[in-house]
Parts: C-alpha cells; sequence; structure tokens
C-alpha cells in the first residue's frame, strides 16, 4: 500500500536515531552514558501522584471536556495572572496532551497549502515537521552563534513575505539553552504586529532559567503583543511530568475554539487521570520546581567549566532549559572526522557516551548535550569525551 505523501516526506527523527543505538548498546551489556534526554532525571513529585491516584479512586475515570477540565483551566489561568500578569478566560485556553500536541493543533487549525511559518536556527526537531504535516512551508532563519543563536530584527525582516502566517519563538531554547532579552522581545514584536505575524510563543522551559535572569513571555509586553501570542507551555519539564502528557495553549479565543473542535475528532480529551494531577501541579506546592531548577542550575555551571577545558569544543554559555549546544567543528577536525554526525557516532561506537549531532537541529557544527542526569554520570561522559579526542587527534 502507497503510504501518504505527508508521512513519506517526514524527517527521521536523530534524537530518536541515537537513543535506539545506545539503547542497543545497553542491551548488549555495554556501560552506555546517554545524553540526549529531552526531559527530568527527577520523579514527578508526590503530591501531584497521590492526587491523580486519589481522583481515581474517586471515580474521575471518565471523559472530560476535549479542551479539558474546568477547574484546571482556572487553575491555568492563575498560574499565567501569577507568573506573567497575563489574564485569560477559560475560553481562551486549551488543555491538550502534551506541549507537543498543542503545537501540532494549533498549526493544523491555523495554515492552509503556502502559508509560511518561520523557524529560527537551531529550532526543536517537531518544528518543520508539524508545519508541513499542515501543509505550510517552513522558512529557516539561522541565529548566529555569536548572538547566543538567537534571531534580530534585521534578519527577521528579511524573510517576511505576504504568505507569512506566523513566527515560533522558543524562550528558553531547545537545543541551546538561549534565552530572548525584553528588548529583544520587544523589538521582535513590533515587527509582527506591522506584518500581522502570529507569534507563536514555546515557553515549556519556562521555570528553568539560570544567573539570576528572568522569563518573559513576549505576550506580556503589551495589550496587542498579548492578542498576538499563542502561549504553548505544559508541565512536563517544569513538574517532571514528561510521561503524563499534559500541556496548553493561551490565546485568542477563536482559534483557541478551533484547536478544541479539531480535538474532539481526534483526542476526545487529554488523559483524566493526568489533568487531576496537572490541578495538583498548578495548585499545589511549587517548592520541588525550585529544587529542580536549582540541582539544574548547578550542573549547568559545573558541566559547563568543565565541557570548555576540552581541547576543540568552544560552547555558548545558555540561560535556560538543561542542555549545552556546544560547536564542535575544531574536534572533529582535530580527529580526522568529515562531519560532526561521524564524529558523534564514533563517540557513541569507541566511548559508549550518546549525544545528539546537531544537523537535527539544523546546526551541523554542533552537538546537543543534555545535563539531565546526575553529576558524576556527567562528568565521566567529559572526561570519555577528551579522552576520544586526545587519542584521535593527529600528530604532525
Amino acid at each position: 500500500m502507497k503510504l501518504a505523501k505527508r508521512v513519506e516526506a517526514l524527517t527521521p527523527s536523530t534524537t530518536l536515531a541515537i537513543t535506539a543505538k545506545a539503547n542497543a548498546l545497553k542491551a548488549e551489556g555495554h556501560n552506555v552514558i546517554a545524553l540526549g534526554a529531552g526531559e527530568p532525571d527527577f520523579n514527578t513529585p508526590i503530591h501531584i501522584i497521590e492526587a491523580a491516584y486519589e481522583s481515581m479512586k474517586q471515580g474521575h475515570t471518565k471523559y472530560t471536556a476535549s479542551g479539558g477540565l474546568l477547574p484546571l483551566k482556572k487553575a491555568i489561568a492563575n498560574k499565567l495572572q501569577k507568573d506573567q500578569g497575563l489574564t485569560y478566560d477559560p475560553t481562551e485556553i486549551i488543555v491538550s496532551t502534551g506541549a507537543k500536541h498543542s503545537l501540532y493543533t494549533l498549526f493544523q487549525a491555523i495554515l492552509d497549502e503556502g502559508d509560511e511559518v518561520i523557524i529560527p536556527i537551531p529550532y526543536w526537531v517537531s518544528y518543520p515537521e508539524q508545519v508541513k504535516l499542515a501543509d505550510g512551508t517552513p522558512v529557516y532563519l539561522e541565529g548566529k552563534e555569536e548572538n547566543q543563536f538567537k534571531i534580530t530584527v534585521e534578519d527577521l525582516k528579511k524573510v517576511i513575505t505576504k504568505q507569512t502566517k506566523a513566527l515560533i519563538l522558543n524562550s528558553p531554547s531547545n537545543p541551546t539553552g538561549s534565552l530572548y532579552s525584553v528588548e529583544e522581545l520587544r523589538a521582535i514584536g513590533e515587527v509582527c504586529l506591522q506584518h500581522d505575524i502570529l507569534i507563536v510563543s514555546d515557553e515549556i522551559y519556562e521555570k528553568l532559567v539560570y544567573g539570576g535572569v528572568k522569563h518573559t513571555s513576549i505576550a506580556e509586553l503589551s495589550p496587542e503583543l498579548k492578542k498576538q501570542t499563542i502561549i504553548i507551555n505544559g508541565l512536563s519539564k517544569s513538574h517532571s511530568m514528561t510521561g503524563w502528557r499534559i500541556g496548553f495553549a493561551a490565546g485568542d479565543a477563536k482559534i483557541i475554539k478551533a484547536m478544541t473542535n479539531l480535538d474532539s475528532h481526534s483526542t476526545s480529551n487529554p488523559t483524566t487521570t493526568s489533568q487531576h494531577g496537572a490541578l495538583a501541579a498548578y495548585n499545589g506546592t511549587q517548592e520541588p520546581v525550585e529544587e529542580m531548577r536549582q540541582a539544574f542550575e548547578e550542573r549547568m555551571n559545573k558541566v559547563y567549566d568543565r565541557l570548555i577545558t576540552i581541547p576543540g569544543i568552544t560552547c555558548v554559555k545558555p540561560n535556560g532549559a538543561f542542555y549545552l549546544f556546544p560547536n564542535a567543528t575544531e574536534a572533529v577536525k582535530m580527529t580526522g572526522y568529515s562531519t560532526v554526525d561521524e564524529w558523534v557516532e564514533a563517540i557513541l561506537e569507541e566511548e559508549k557516551v550518546a549525544l545528539v549531532p546537531g544537523s537535527g537541529f539544523g546546526a551541523p557544527d554542533n552537538v546537543r548535550l543534555s545535563y539531565a542526569t546526575s553529576l558524576d554520570m556527567l562528568m565521566e561522559a567529559l572526561d570519555r569525551i577528551e579522552s576520544f579526542i586526545n587519542r584521535n587527534t593527529k600528530k604532525d
């Protein structure tokens, strides 16, 4: 049977390919250190687990409204008001099966064939594929490494056309950990308002920021930008709830209604038990969130300081998320490889350290290293990487 063209055109996930190979090596008995994880290594806080369990015992195991439980929508509205000073009505919020699903449904709801979506490079791997699945056209805009991988207004203006429908902003960023400043967001927002471009603000790493900096949503900056923005967020990273699959979108009621109608024909509703866990996450103590943030910041600082001592490696220090995105071009040359992808594969085979090549994020000179694992394992992995480089460096 012939498959649909939209599926055949999908680009395989580099992250999943590396993970599969690492798992195969582990199954063979090898001591593999996997640094490709896109999820916290902490368990979900116990009060969330207990709330979900209690909800099941109380009989909350049936369908809910397609757009999510009303009390959960109100809890999300309270969170947005408390954290960002933003006011949303429940009709302007949809709960979905993860932030990824919120993005997918959004693009399905707003894009027609030929509509263009500007995607900054480096990008999260699913952005281009989701745009293409909605018959949209990804338009890539490089964020230069010397500018902490962030796009500039001048470059943004150059890629805007009559077909431009939306711009994706991911701050803090996966894979770079970069965070846009208020001034940068305001300048980008003004351009989007001038050209009536919808801003898709992916804020899934909002709670994981370091160095005393503050996360700012572009929707906070003015009433006009709030109307022009769809916020995407969820509990996966902040509350270590990746497997629970709860995310949300907040924005224009017309768009949210269209997304809700679409979800009613696809998922019916987000998992009921997970929604009750999410209620406890938003309404309960936030101490575990801060404890995780502090642990990630400590790891980031120590791992970054060690990483930049490795020959041939340079790295922009991140302000958020739980990734480092070092440039490995010099190390690749030193060790006689042609591409970062080949280099990463060789490190996995010889040193049993799994990294994710930057090519999957549109940045072939870099690698993504997740520090969502223990500090001891991280330091051991860096020792192995340095050993690989020293052993394979060509001697004059």
